[in-house]
């Protein structure tokens, strides 16, 4: 009993095999990669309060210079078009110096760390606006998606772990903050300067943890979705490449036309050297053009005795030489010049054509 296998995926057109780099760049030109919004959050907010951390004095000398002057000079000032103008500059100035630093490692540290996600990527795919997104049905399968149960797990770990490392730190000076009242307004900024900066360093390490993990899912979701069946890859290969039935048609054509160009330059040559019965190799020699004779045209078996009969017909010398034919047919080109180990017994073989015509004529 005969018994047949056929692969099911072929009619199934279930998606188990990688995704072409075609596929990929597609991928990437609609905007779709590999990237974890997690990661970037996390880093941004781990530089920026290390920044913080760093340059504490800086912040501190700058937001208490602000304070002073704004509670000294701005605070008892009648509101009124003449002075309101300092003010509001004053105000401008003071965030400028104190929030443009941290702007600026926050803008700084979002490049990097999309640079290393992604690389450069440009792409408007994801703004244009595409209304089966307003689809009820839609909406409804992704709140309740496989995927959706996994962000919510992912969110309740992310709350869960950050949450508790947060409590630990401000738990861990809880000594300090029951002191706050005891202290003076500028001893009380500090502490809760130190306290907010630390809590925040802890806080964003420990999201840079969990990101890292949520990078790995992100990448593993990726390639689960660019996936292809082998209908996908064999049709992108038509596309790419073209179908391979007319590009087999248009092969065959080509073919024709060289067969046909070949068969109308025969009557041309000056000698057909044969094998007799399965080679034959029509030269031709013009001493104004080359130094050597070219193939016009060579075959074996049945094309071979079509080139012979176009040379009967048109009364080209036929000249017998089987080992010669054959090494001719093996190492010579049709429209090049034959190889210069063949020059003399090629030469031979013209002198006696030529020899032969002077005769007849």
């Amino acid at each position: 009993m005969l018994k047949i296998q056929l692969d099911l995926q072929f009619f199934s057109g279930e998606k188990t095999e990688k995704a072409t780099p075609k596929r990929r760049e597609d991928s990437r030109k609609k905007g779709q990669v590999a990237k974890s919004a997690d990661l970037n959050t996390a880093f941004i907010l781990f530089f920026c309060f290390l920044f913080l951390f760093f340059l504490g004095n800086f912040f501190e000398k700058n937001i208490i210079n602000f304070f002073k002057i704004f509670l000294e000079q701005y605070l008892v000032v009648d509101i009124s078009n003449n002075n309101l103008r300092p003010v509001i500059y004053f105000i401008a100035k003071s965030l400028f110096v104190i929030l443009g630093p941290v702007l600026l490692i926050a803008f700084i540290s979002a490049t990097i760390i999309n640079y290393v996600q992604v690389g450069f990527i440009f792409s408007t795919e994801p703004l244009t606006p595409k209304l089966n997104k307003l689809d009820p049905i839609q909406g409804f399968k992704k709140i309740y998606s496989m995927r959706a149960l996994v962000e919510l797990a992912k969110s309740i770990l992310k709350i869960s772990f950050v949450g508790f490392v947060a409590f630990y730190v401000i738990w861990s000076n809880i000594d300090k903050i029951l002191l706050l009242s005891q202290k003076s307004a500028i001893d009380t900024f500090r502490v809760i300067y130190k306290l907010a900066v630390q809590t925040g360093l802890y806080s964003s390490g420990a999201l840079l943890f969990l990101s890292i993990f949520d990078y790995a899912y992100q990448k593993f979701d990726f390639e689960k979705n660019i996936k292809m069946s082998k209908q996908d890859i064999k049709d992108e290969y038509k596309k790419s490449e073209g179908d391979p039935l007319i590009k087999s048609k248009i092969k065959q054509k080509q073919r024709e036309m060289a067969m046909r160009r070949m068969m109308q330059e025969i009557p041309k040559a000056d000698v057909v050297i044969t094998n007799p019965t399965h080679f034959a190799i029509a030269l031709k020699y013009d001493e104004n053009n080359g130094d050597a004779p070219i193939v016009v045209a060579k075959g074996v078996d049945y094309l071979a005795l079509k080139i012979k009969k176009i040379a009967k017909e048109h009364e080209v010398v036929m000249v017998e030489n089987r080992p010669l034919a054959r090494a001719l047919y093996d190492q010579a080109e049709i429209g090049k010049q034959i190889p210069e180990n063949f020059f003399k017994a090629v030469a031979e073989i013209l002198a006696y054509v030529y020899k032969l015509k002077k005769k007849i004529n």
